[in-house]
């Protein structure tokens, strides 16, 4: 938006301002008027200022009410700083120019924040204050050969308080240069506190509260409507997601609100007749609260309809289906399968396949035990095609897949969800890293060999991030920019488990369908690429961070 871009500049002009010396003959002039330590306090207050217009420009530029309104007093600020700093006429009637432009386009501005944000930005300006103001008090009494007279508690309290927002206070000083040393300190710590205290203001807000009972109810429901749904439907009744229904409560979309970024999982689920409906009502929460729209995992059929009411789509990679009734382990191409599973089968290994509601509770203890020392690394990944849980008493669709060594020791399990009536996808796929190899082949392919008589006709196993890029740039005569791109992916994946698991689902030829990333326009791509990380659990902010974005949820 060209207004945050104004707004952008003039901090920028006040930042290079402050920090550009003074000409003599408009300095003069202003010290005849004020007191001598002003000009370098509005300098410090100036620069401030700047800094803050320059983060405000990003909260403007996603229509943020409250960077508005702090925009336009800022605004106002800088064009009185610059008079005061130095008679800058120049600075202060671009200043003007910009206040009066936020002014006429004020209706522009209308993304309202967290009804909850009072309580933590009051939290903050307090604790900040409870800081700056004994670090002020160091300031003004340490130094007591500087200061005329003795000046007690309350006046040097007194002094602190009008310094921290640029104000001269009842201390004295013995000379010009040791007030305007602990002027200019005083409101570079004003400077600190208010900086804090708007970014406390301007932090995204935090998104609805997660799904309740009732709407868990609703979100089954849908997932049982006639036709195969979405396979990664069921994975929207994680509990950390919300859900935006349509009017008719036909349809639904499920999401999670993640540094500003609104951040849709999958198609909408329900009646494909009624997620416009659903898509809109979510568009227009994500307007209303300044959210950027996004969505991770669409389908083919799920990214049109996200683009018909306007966002792009960038394909992202491709879902691993198998139809069962056409796998088999014949064949030249299923060698390398086909010998795996038959050398961990001499080795007396054996796998069940066997309903979540079956287990008895040690089962389920056990299982889960197991799926958490396997696990790499501490955290829990997962967001678009992960449940978050396992062995939960509601989940009664879902599917285990245990693998025991000779000994019956549990060694690896897959933990599967419903896919419509007559589907599963993958969840959960965890191994003891002590386990022969081939242990999940033998797991896929005993599941493989037992879902007819479950009446399951698809299993879709992981996703593969960026296949075609793995695919094509190995070929002989791949282009020079698809190899760079690829060479590029597989450093990342020493990192993280791309390669591998393209690799993995490839091994079975599956069908590949692909998967879409939706978003507003390209500058909003950093942002959800953000999100979509920390969502997937592959960034991981501080704790101290973490507070600071998010407020608490009643």
């Amino acid at each position: 938006m060209w207004v945050a871009r104004a707004v952008g500049l003039v901090g920028l002009v006040s930042v290079l301002s402050a920090a550009s010396p003074a000409m003599s003959v408009r300095l003069r002039a202003v010290t005849e008027v004020l007191p001598s330590f002003a000009p370098d306090a509005a300098r410090v207050a100036t620069s401030a200022v700047g800094v803050l217009l320059l983060l405000l420009a990003g909260g403007l530029r996603r229509a943020k009410r409250r960077a508005w309104i702090l925009a336009v007093v800022l605004a106002a600020a800088a064009s009185l700083l610059h008079v005061v700093k130095g008679l800058d006429v120049e600075e202060a009637t671009f200043s003007v120019a910009v206040l009066v432009l936020l002014v006429a386009t004020r209706d522009a501005f209308m993304g309202i924040p967290d009804p909850r944000s009072g309580r933590h930005t009051a939290a903050v300006f307090a604790g900040s204050m409870a800081l700056a103001v004994p670090a002020g008090l160091a300031i003004v009494l340490l130094d007591r050969d500087g200061q005329v007279g003795h000046p007690g508690l309350r006046a040097a309290t007194a002094h602190v308080l009008g310094g921290l927002v640029g104000l001269p206070g009842p201390v004295a000083f013995s000379t010009a240069r040791r007030a305007s040393d602990v002027a200019v300190s005083l409101a570079l710590l004003g400077g600190v506190v208010l900086l804090v205290t708007i970014a406390s203001i301007l932090r995204p807000a935090d998104g609805p509260s997660p799904l309740d009972i009732h709407d868990q109810t609703r979100l089954r429901g849908l997932l049982e409507c006639p036709g195969e749904g979405d396979s990664l439907g069921y994975f929207a009744l994680r509990q950390d997601k919300s859900a935006m229904f349509s009017a008719s409560g036909k349809a639904a979309v499920a999401y999670r609100v993640i540094g500003g970024v609104s951040l849709a999982a999958g198609d909408p689920l329900g009646d494909p007749e009624a997620w416009p409906g659903a898509i809109a009502r979510w568009l227009t929460e994500t307007a209303r609260y300044a959210w950027t729209p996004a969505v991770l995992g669409a389908s083919t059929a799920g990214a049109q309809a996200y683009h018909r009411a306007g966002l792009d789509a960038l394909e992202l990679g491709d879902e691993a289906l198998i139809e069962v009734n056409e796998f088999t382990l014949d064949g030249r191409p299923m060698r390398t399968v086909r010998q795996a599973v038959a050398r961990v089968r001499r080795l007396g290994y054996t796998c069940e396949v066997v309903a979540v509601s079956d287990l008895p509770d040690p089962d389920l203890t056990e299982l889960r035990h197991s799926a958490d020392q396997w696990r790499e690394g501490a955290t829990e990944r997962g967001f678009a095609m992960a449940l978050g849980r396992l062995g939960d008493p509601a989940d009664t669709g879902c599917v285990i897949v245990r693998a025991r060594r000779p000994d019956r020791t549990l060694c690896a399990l897959l933990h599967l969800v419903p896919w419509g009536r007559h589907g599963l996808s993958l969840d959960v796929m965890r191994r003891d890293p002590a386990a022969d190899n081939g242990v999940v082949e033998l797991m896929v392919t005993d599941l493989l060999a037992a879902a007819p008589d479950r009446a399951i006709t698809q299993i879709s196993l992981n996703f593969a991030v960026f296949r075609s890029v793995f695919e094509r740039g190995g070929r002989l005569g791949a282009g020079p920019v698809l190899r760079l791109w690829r060479r590029i992916l597989l450093t990342a994946s020493r990192f993280w488990q791309i390669e591998s698991l393209y690799r993995a689902n490839a091994k079975y030829h599956p069908l590949w369908q692909p998967r879409f990333l939706c978003f507003r326009t390209a500058r909003d791509l950093p942002r959800v690429t953000v999100a979509a990380l920390e969502a997937e659990a592959f960034l991981v902010p501080p704790r101290m961070i973490r507070r600071l974005t998010r407020s608490r949820r009643p």
